[in-house]
This record gives C-alpha cells, sequence and structure tokens, in this order.
C-alpha cells in the first residue's frame, strides 16, 4: 500500500500524512510542484522529525509519477469528493497507490481520468469535504484491513 499527495500545499497536512506511512510501514509520494518547500532540510526545520523513518519518493511531476507508475504497474486509487463510490465498497489491494489532492483545489481532469478508481468517503450533506491527514488515515486503516496487511513489526 502506497500513499500519494498530489501537489500539497498544507506542510502541517504533509506532515501529518508523512508521520502516519512512517508509522504504518508504508511508501509515501508527493508529486510536485508543492505548495512549499519538500526538502529534507525544509521538513525537519518544521518539525518533521519521523523523516527518517518513511520511505518517501518525489516525483518532479505529474508524468514523472505516471512513469514511476506505469513500471510499477499500480492501481491509482483516488480519492474525491466528486467520486459517487464508497471507499467502504472498494475492494483494494495491497500495491494500490491511495492517492490525495491538494487541499485547496483538488485533482485536474487528466489526474480523474488516469485513476483506476474514484472514491469517496460519505459525509453528511452540505459539508464539504474532511481533513485531508484525517481522509488519508481512515482510507490507509480501511484499505488495510481488507488487504490483511501486517502490521508493523509483524512477519
Amino acid at each position: 500500500m502506497r500513499i500519494a499527495l498530489f501537489e500539497p500545499d498544507i506542510p502541517q497536512n504533509t506532515g501529518t500524512i508523512l508521520r502516519l506511512a512512517a508509522c504504518l510501514g508504508l511508501e509515501a509520494h508527493i508529486i510536485e510542484p508543492a505548495g512549499f518547500a519538500t526538502s529534507d532540510r525544509a521538513f525537519r526545520r518544521a518539525g518533521m522529525d519521523y523523516l527518517d523513518q518513511v520511505a518517501l519518493v518525489r516525483h518532479p511531476s505529474w508524468e514523472a509519477f505516471e512513469a514511476w507508475r506505469g513500471g510499477a504497474g499500480a492501481r491509482l486509487i483516488l480519492f474525491t469528493t466528486r467520486a459517487h463510490h464508497s471507499y467502504l465498497a472498494h475492494a483494494f489491494r495491497r500495491g494500490d497507490v491511495l492517492l490525495f489532492g491538494r487541499e485547496t483545489s483538488g485533482v485536474p481532469e487528466k489526474v480523474h481520468a488516469a485513476a483506476d478508481a474514484r472514491l469517496v468517503i460519505p459525509m453528511r450533506e452540505g459539508l464539504r469535504s474532511l481533513n485531508v491527514a484525517m481522509a488519508a488515515a481512515m482510507a490507509v486503516g480501511e484499505a488495510m484491513r481488507q488487504t490483511a496487511a501486517p502490521s508493523p513489526g509483524e512477519s
């Protein structure tokens, strides 16, 4: 299981998601450009003390990410408020990439079109969206439950 962030623009959310990935032993991908500096130095300055514990992959563009994904043969699972299929009804696989968009604008149409599945976290009517870090934690939890992914430290 992998988490990918499309051009994230809030560093605190990115840091929270990277900590989630580190704690659960997941690979994290950042698709740039981001709305803030994503160098190791910048993350450390922002207090990201888990940086050495996360398998972090940076992609300089959407096209570079797609080239990597094609080589990895990974399904792209997009979480979006524009979807109609609940993440709870989706059958996840261990090699999936769970993609989350920019906090301020989501993802462009080309990213929607590239996704193998587009999922929504059902919410009460009239509310805009969950915090992206909360959505990532919910999605990863369900995906790990379904795939019986071992917890870190288990064999």
